[in-house]
């Protein structure tokens, strides 16, 4: 076995470990997976945080890069010289969405595997969580309930249910990790549009991505799914209130520039362009001088 390999099966060791005492704690597997997925927020709370914040940034000068490239269109380098420079001023980074991500998919794969492992497996058996099977998909969920052989093929699964759809009356087997399934691709949806807002650039991510979802969750246990479920509901809160701040910030922008005193004379094309950017330059500065 490499290094890699050892460090990485710590890890699942140390994250059951993490489970089985939080269970000993409430004496439920479910909230025991709740409880850590809150811990893990609260402790990605900061770089979450300032990826929300560097996304809401970049929404917010969008106008202003789109009058850069306008302006700097034809030289390329300049282009990027002044956008390097107008990332640095707003204190925005492009990448910053990717880390939270980066972070939070190992420890998804991690908590898949640890519900897939056989002396886990027997320990969760048919545990549920408020209907929702902790150590089972949707799919597997489906297969049981037809009476048809285990597989998480789509279409074995498929043809299982024209088999015998009567079996789906048996719900209890699968309708909690279906409607938990369902949320997680509308809080998926719900996240892109907050992030995208009316960008058309945007539009196809955002039907996309809560398909992309969804069909990835088809075979997720119930306890990983809910564990991103919630994890993306507490994103969705926390994105909520960012986005409330930023736009209270921008709403202080039109009184300040409505209280400037009218240009007077007139003036070229590209002498006008740099006034008004440097308009919206100095009332940028006077919001961080206000805070």
């Amino acid at each position: 076995m490499t290094i890699l390999g050892a460090i990485w099966n710590g890890a699942g060791d140390l994250l059951y470990k993490i489970l089985e005492l939080l269970y000993n704690l409430t004496s439920s597997y479910g909230f025991s997976i709740v409880i850590l997925t809150v811990v893990i927020r609260l402790a990605l709370y900061p770089l979450n945080q300032k990826q929300m914040v560097s996304m809401q940034q970049m929404q917010k000068i969008q106008p202003k890069l789109k009058m850069l490239q306008e302006k700097y269109g034809s030289d390329k380098q300049k282009l990027t010289e002044e956008t390097m420079r107008l990332y640095k001023e707003y204190k925005v980074n492009p990448m910053a969405g990717c880390f939270p991500l980066l972070i939070q998919l190992p420890i998804l794969i991690l908590l898949f595997q640890v519900l897939r492992r056989p002396d886990v497996l027997k320990v969760f058996g048919e545990t549920s969580f408020f209907g929702i099977m902790l150590s089972t998909s949707v799919t597997s969920g489906l297969v049981k309930a037809v009476g048809a052989q285990p597989t998480e093929h789509i279409m074995a699964v498929f043809k299982a249910i024209v088999a015998n759809p009567a079996g789906l009356a048996n719900v209890g087997l699968y309708l909690g990790n279906l409607v938990l399934l369902i949320s997680v691709a509308v809080l998926t949806w719900v996240q892109q549009k907050m992030t995208g807002g009316d960008n058309p650039q945007m539009a196809m991510m955002n039907t996309v991505m809560p398909i992309f979802m969804a069909f990835i969750c088809l075979s997720m246990p119930g306890g990983v799914m809910l564990y991103w479920g919630l994890s993306s509901l507490i994103g969705v809160v926390q994105q909520y209130f960012v986005m409330k701040h930023t736009k209270a910030e921008m709403a202080v922008k039109p009184t300040l520039h409505k209280n400037k005193p009218a240009q007077q004379g007139d003036e070229d094309d590209d002498d006008e362009y740099e006034e008004d950017d440097d308009d919206e330059y100095e009332d940028d500065d006077e919001d961080g001088d206000e805070k």
